[in-house]
């Protein structure tokens, strides 16, 4: 596997999802936990999926429980929290690791492609990642940058 479109992954109700199913579209893949510092900027993300799906952005949230036990609950209560606390309605999937022995096949490869200030590890909650309409990851943003400040980087690929 070395190509975006290649990974298959598990929605948030356990059904296999090919990210094949995003061909053509502008992708932002983002690591969440809905107990942390930065777990406000659902509200930033939902706000840029609601403004740029219609030019083919779409957003996917992986929860993870690596950093600070962050995400401890089960698929059910990370749905309910995104969609009652936040009105999340961007993709949401199961619970990865991200870094590690058992990190998903989609974060090993997106940390090859776009390494951060730690090498390929993955520093926190809410790194996220962008990939063009072909597939390609272009940018690898820290958990501290909002995500309005991402809609250039977003407009410039859409």
């Amino acid at each position: 596997m070395n190509k975006f479109y290649d990974f298959t992954v598990l929605s948030l109700q356990g059904n296999e999802v090919n990210l094949e199913k995003y061909k053509g579209k502008v992708v932002l893949v983002v690591n969440t936990a809905s107990e942390c510092s930065f777990t406000p900027q659902f509200e930033g993300l939902e706000a840029l999926y609601q403004k740029y799906k219609d030019q083919g952005l779409e957003i996917l949230g992986f929860p993870c429980n690596q950093f600070g036990n962050q995400e401890p609950g089960d698929e059910k209560s990370i749905a309910e929290g995104c969609v009652v606390n936040y009105g999340v309605t961007f993709p949401m999937f199961s619970k990865v690791d991200v870094n590690g022995e058992h990190a998903a096949p989609l974060f090993k490869y997106l940390k090859k492609e776009k390494g951060g200030l730690l090498g390929s590890k993955i520093k926190w909650n809410f790194t996220k990642f962008l990939i063009d309409r072909n597939g390609k990851p272009v940018e690898r943003f820290a958990p501290i940058t909002k995500p309005k400040n991402l809609e250039k980087d977003i407009e410039k690929l859409l």
